[in-house]
């Protein structure tokens, strides 16, 4: 009798032990970005790395500081060989990094999109903005701002999947409104100076081709593209920005932007972490199967953050919550 107690004894502690050791350091997570050094995936890589400390496993961000999709390309694929529990990847080019998400699926590697998707791959799913809704937001807030009439300028980054989906939902929007054109799609090609200098030329025009509106499809162009407006002195034309950097929100505060459209980067690296921990424990079989077809797959297609508009009625409750995430 006492042996046999021994014996289930040690096995409840085996049970017990086996629990607790779900996780550990030696499991690790990559977070694989695009212009690194901005506030936006700052805030990411918070989410990312409080979750990691949270399950006790190693959490590491890298990814170019500028916007470089062939560096990207280059720190995803150090990252799989290193053989991690997973990676989180924003995709700043489908066409440079969609091959190389599948293969590292197929590598047996799991990959998860965040904020940017690659829908060709066979990444397990997307964590982020519904972006195609966030234009017809931002679209609506231009539309009605303007009168439904006017130029409109807008920033963007080509070939950047949710940048894209923001262009065409502002798009949709203002085929609705005849007396709305597009006068430009600008593409800063991540170079935020480009914006600005644009911005100096546009404010001369008159007339006609007077501009009534721009919108910055990014998170690093709004303050600049601001500036350029506040310097030529006008006080009648309408800024959309995208994102909450603290720039952004004190040129709202100052009436220079009248909006941003506001995302939940920190809980996309803080539920992106947390997904890829789920599967690297319970990984489908196979991992590398499209999973998006399946409509008895164990996965959703996409899991959407939230959006939201900041204009001034909200602005001083999102600087102070961009002041506690610096203490």
């Amino acid at each position: 009798m006492k042996a046999c107690s021994m014996v289930a004894a040690v096995a409840l502690a085996a049970v017990l032990i086996s629990g607790c050791g779900r996780h550990s350091k030696k499991e690790v997570y990559y977070l694989i970005s695009i212009n690194s050094s901005l506030p936006y995936w700052q805030t990411v890589a918070a989410g990312f790395n409080h979750a990691g400390a949270e399950y006790g496993v190693t959490a590491i961000v890298d990814g170019p500081d500028t916007y470089d999709p062939q560096a990207e390309l280059a720190a995803f694929q150090k990252a799989v060989a290193a053989k991690p529990a997973g990676i989180l990847i924003s995709v700043s080019d489908a066409s440079v990094l969609q091959g190389a998400i599948t293969s590292a699926v197929n590598a047996g590697v799991p990959v998860i999109t965040v904020d940017s998707d690659a829908v060709g791959s066979r990444r397990l799913y997307f964590i982020g903005t519904n972006n195609l809704e966030a234009g017809r937001l931002g679209g609506r807030r231009v539309a009605e701002r303007i009168g439904g009439k006017g130029n409109v300028v807008i920033y963007t980054i080509a070939g950047q999947p949710n940048i894209e989906d923001r262009l065409k939902g502002f798009e949709d929007v203002f085929s609705g409104y005849p007396g709305i054109k597009v006068a430009e799609v600008v593409d800063i090609k991540g170079d935020e100076m480009i914006a600005f200098d644009k911005t100096q030329a546009f404010m001369a025009l008159a007339g006609n081709q007077k501009i009534s509106a721009f919108v910055c499809l990014d998170s690093a162009c709004g303050k600049v593209v601001a500036d350029a407006v506040k310097r030529s002195g006008a006080t009648d034309r309408e800024l959309i920005a995208w994102d909450v950097n603290p720039d952004t929100l004190n040129a709202i505060k100052d009436g220079t932007i009248d909006a941003t459209i506001a995302q939940k980067p920190y809980t996309m690296g803080y539920v992106g972490l947390k997904a890829l921990d789920q599967v690297f424990h319970d990984p489908p079989k196979p991992l590398n199967k499209d999973w998006s077809a399946d409509p008895f797959g164990p996965f959703p297609e996409f899991v959407d953050t939230g959006t939201a508009i900041v204009d001034k009625g909200d602005v001083d409750m999102y600087l102070a919550a961009a002041a506690r995430m610096t203490q």
